[in-house]
């Protein structure tokens, strides 16, 4: 498991940027106060912060902002936390969850004040993160300790955005009809398919995902799958595929660089946008969606309402089925940082580390499938909880419930991962290209 956790962090996590590594290279004179109150936190133990948390917040309101709805299941199991320590602590918070990518707007605002009305924040997109939050000085990387100690390093030596967990969206498909099924990425793509997907504009890490299959390692996992096809359905996407040749050329990528172009044109030009994966897979699992399918997060299938007509058993993990060639979806993170204006900056350490270093402290993201926690300690601890390699963290134990596991979606499941610098060197390239397609439009 921590082999397993220490690969995922040098693919997944490290960003070799300048600054991303909250006020530890900089020096103390110019160190805000809020960079000051993370490096001394950074050598503290969560009991320590805890008791730091207790003296500055208890009685107080506290403000949270995340692309996570769970923040607020979260909050209240900290308070109970602290109150383990001290019975007399109390604490209001309200969290918010910003749709359509407004999160970086109103983080932006906030940042204007003296002292901000957010505490802190669990945000997506590493390729906005960067430009927008910390280059910009709005947010602070804190590493907590033990988090650190559990990875095999030190908050000093760690470079990076501090990732409370991976996530993954997966191709799911209605099963209903035994005779459709899709056996090749490339099958999601073919002539009159429509995935049911989000916006690239109101969810970015999508438009991450395109991005990414340009890189070397996904293009070639896509050139792959398509020499696995049959002669027709490869005869099908051989003129896009060369249509992309002189594009890919131009745009810098590597040889299978024309698969990856061609595979997202059709994407891009064939799905039907989506305001939410919940609906996504409200859709899915019923009867009626016979021959559709979806690219949605794993974890939403934890909500399905069993009834006549609606059931987990109507819905199939694409990568799960024997044979299947080809990408099974894609994984992002969800990274945690304090303010740089926060009103409560060691209440804002201590829940951090409290949600990256406990079981309990996860558990509101992790009691369910689909998400993986940074510390290779609380993941092993959250599946001998929660059993979701059995299924039975859910209310109907099947296949499609079963999770793997990140270990086995990242190399079996070739599941494209999020890296932020390689989104942040083709933003303007192939972000750019991207944004040229057309979108399909339902009717």
């Amino acid at each position: 498991m921590k082999k397993l956790f220490t690969l995922m962090l040098a693919l997944v996590l490290t960003l070799a940027l300048v600054g991303c590594s909250g006020g530890d290279n900089t020096p103390a004179a110019e160190q805000s106060d809020v960079q000051k109150v993370i490096a001394e936190a950074q050598t503290m133990t969560l009991e320590e912060l805890a008791k730091k948390a207790i003296e500055e917040s208890s009685g107080k309101t506290v403000y949270g902002l995340g692309n996570s709805s769970r923040g607020k299941s979260a909050l209240p199991l900290f308070i109970e936390y602290l109150q383990t320590i001290d019975p007399s602590y109390t604490l209001e918070f309200e969290w918010q969850q910003p749709k359509n990518n407004k999160i970086f707007d109103q983080l932006t605002a906030d940042g204007l004040k003296d002292t901000g009305t957010f505490f802190m924040t669990l945000i997506q997109d590493g390729n906005q993160i960067e430009s927008k939050m910390v280059q910009t000085g709005i947010l602070d990387t804190f590493i907590p300790k033990e988090w650190a100690e559990a990875n095999g390093t030190t908050p000093e030596e760690y470079t990076g955005y501090l990732p409370l967990q991976t996530l993954n969206k997966i191709f799911e498909y209605n099963c209903v009809n035994p005779d459709k099924n899709y056996t090749n990425c490339w099958d999601f793509v073919a002539e009159g398919e429509h995935g049911l997907f989000m916006g690239l504009e109101s969810e970015p890490v999508g438009k991450n995902f395109l991005m990414m299959l340009t890189n070397d390692t996904y293009s070639a996992y896509l050139k792959e799958a398509y020499d696995k096809l049959d002669a027709t359905k490869q005869a099908y996407f051989k003129a896009t595929v060369d249509e992309m040749a002189k594009d890919a050329e131009e745009l810098g990528l590597g040889e299978n660089g024309k698969y990856a172009l061609a595979w997202i044109k059709l994407w891009v030009n064939s799905f039907n946008e989506q305001t939410d994966d919940g609906p996504i897979c409200k859709t899915l699992v019923d009867a009626s969606a016979v021959d559709k399918f979806g690219l949605l997060v794993y974890s939403k299938v934890r909500s399905v309402e069993e009834t006549d007509t609606v059931s987990v058993n109507n819905l199939k993990v694409a990568a799960y089925q024997p044979g299947y060639e080809g990408i099974g979806g894609y994984g992002y993170c969800h990274y945690l940082f304090v303010t740089d204006n926060s009103p409560y900056p060691w209440t804002a350490c201590a829940f951090i580390a409290y949600m990256t270093e406990t079981v309990d402290g996860f558990s509101a993201w992790g009691k369910d499938i689909g998400g993986y926690s940074s510390n290779p300690e609380v993941a092993k601890g959250t599946e001998e909880k929660y059993h979701h390699s059995t299924g039975e963290s859910s209310n109907v134990a099947t296949d499609t419930t079963k999770d793997r596991g990140l270990d086995w979606w990242v190399n079996d499941g070739k599941l494209v991962i999020e890296d932020p610098v390689y989104c942040s060197s083709v933003a303007f390239t192939v972000g750019s290209w991207i944004e040229t397609l057309d979108h399909y439009k339902p009717e």
